[in-house]
């Protein structure tokens, strides 16, 4: 199995989530390829290059546990600093020679007869056994449907896709929303616009960010003494897992939410704007943000805050209750299609019919990381597996899972793995009821509901639960067809 397009594994997509795979599947001796659309790898972190883009979890704790960095350079890493790390490990850890640059997974699409999966390419097919899907959920931007966009005489953009060849100096810029991207670039490009305008339909929980830079003698600390480094990483554990089971408890919410309104107070003295920027619902329910810069940058006197878009008039911009400005710029600061994932038109199962169909818009999976009709196919980040900020514990616990599977799939002669649909049913409805009465489902409007109102983002229960539940393949809950896999078939290539 070792033609040029024909692999035991091909991993689509090589942000954090496909390099952890490949360091993975490399340690374990597969033969495998990573394909990846653009012409370099680091995913969010390559694509997302705005004004102060930053991470809003810990430098010790936004990496790899295996691959400890002990250079950052502050306590919360900006994006330049992130997209590196993510080069030197995939680097360090031989991934490169398994890259295949500027090649999109157009589809996939699973043969029964062959028991694997065909990879259209722009270039040709490819053929694996297994594929794992990297592509994450914070990949394709959101655009809002707003009446007369078409009819915008300036520029516009999305901020996940920056015009940096566009001068803001002295113009006249509207951003739309306010969420974890223009928290940080608003604060930036505030000062040197002649007029900013944000329309926001649901202020934030937006809570004091505790950042500071890393000096070279710690950093000289953390290399020498790796255990100290490691230690930080366990204690940075141990405190978000317990503010996620904080989430539960109101009057640890109250308290939350009294830091937050402080918060406000201290960037804002206007009681009338401080009171449009106050949420009217629990802290959690939306996510939660982090600045020491966004209310103060509010209270400017060049900017101004609207209510949500309603709809555009050529170059005026009209909220819903009927406040208008004129723009030079809309900077759509409007997030990513979480719930509905363009990828998922381009899978294609066992059925014949693409995943974006049977998920139609309400993404589900078995502990985040298989979903139905999809044999042999691995989701990274998959449907439910959000938390507040361990998004490499989740990873980790995955890929091992993943690698349990594979290494289970060789010894006893598996040709293809599925989810039963038992398993699977009672999986999800063991979710949706530990979901139900969380904070995320409490009766705001967010990314974490899909338009059907199902919760197909978070994770409820701690990531030791996880792990624990995805530290073997447990045979007995998938459909497993015995019998190897033809190397003529995989390698016939339709």
């Amino acid at each position: 199995m070792n033609s040029s397009r024909t692999r035991e594994v091909i991993v689509v997509g090589a942000g954090f989530a496909g390099v952890g795979a490949a360091i993975k599947l490399r340690q374990a001796g597969a033969d495998f390829l990573v394909l990846e659309k653009a012409d370099e790898i680091g995913g969010v972190w390559r694509d997302n290059t705005y004004p102060d883009c930053g991470c809003d979890v810990p430098s010790a704790f936004y990496s790899y546990s295996f691959a400890p960095n002990p250079g950052w350079t502050a306590f919360f890493s900006k994006q330049a600093e992130i997209k590196a790390y993510a080069r030197e490990t995939a680097e360090k850890y031989g991934v490169m020679e398994h890259l295949v640059l500027g090649q999109e997974m157009l589809t996939a699409a699973w043969d029964d007869s062959a028991k694997c999966w065909r990879l259209q390419t722009r270039a040709g097919t490819y053929s694996a056994k297994f594929v794992i899907l990297a592509c994450g959920p914070m990949h394709v931007p959101l655009f809002p449907r707003i009446k007369g966009l078409a009819s915008f005489s300036g520029t516009c953009f999305h901020s996940s896709e920056w015009r940096h060849d566009f001068d803001l100096r002295g113009k006249k810029v509207v951003v739309v929303g306010t969420g974890a991207s223009a928290i940080q670039f608003v604060p930036k490009i505030q000062p040197i616009v002649q007029q900013l305008t944000v329309f926001q339909r649901t202020p934030p929980w937006v809570l004091p960010k505790l950042d500071w830079t890393i000096s070279k003698n710690v950093q000289a600390v953390f290399a020498r003494l790796p255990f100290t480094q490691s230690l930080l990483r366990k204690m940075l554990y141990l405190q978000f897992e317990l503010l996620n089971l904080s989430l539960r408890s109101r009057w640890l919410i109250k308290g939350l939410q009294a830091i937050g309104r402080k918060n406000i107070g201290r960037g804002v003295k206007d009681p009338e704007l401080r009171e449009r920027l106050l949420p009217d619902y629990a802290i959690g329910c939306k996510r939660i943000l982090m600045s020491n810069t966004w209310y103060r940058s509010l209270a400017k006197a060049n900017v101004q805050l609207f209510g949500g878009v309603a709809e555009i008039q050529g170059s005026r911009v009209i909220a819903a209750d009927g406040q208008s400005c004129d723009a030079d710029a809309i900077i759509f600061a409007t997030g990513f299609e979480v719930a509905d994932p363009p990828i998922a038109k381009r899978i294609v199962g066992s059925s014949g019919v693409p995943l974006s169909e049977r998920w139609n818009g309400s993404p589900d999976a078995y502990l985040g990381t298989m979903t139905q009709d999809c044999p042999n196919l691995f989701l990274t980040f998959g449907p439910n597996l959000y938390t507040f900020s361990s998004s490499f514990v989740m990873l980790e616990a995955q890929l091992k899972f993943i690698l349990c599977a594979m290494d289970a799939a060789k010894k006893q002669n598996i040709a293809s793995i599925a989810v039963r649909p038992t398993s699977y049913a009672a999986y999800n409805k063991k979710l949706q009821a530990a979901l139900a009465h969380t904070v995320w489902n409490s009766g705001c409007t967010s990314y974490f509901l899909d338009r059907h109102g199902r919760n197909s983002t978070n994770w409820p229960w701690t990531t030791w639960y996880l792990r624990r539940q995805l530290e073997r393949f447990q045979a007995d809950a998938f459909t497993i067809e015995h019998g190897a896999t033809p190397t003529e078939l995989i390698a016939a290539a339709p």
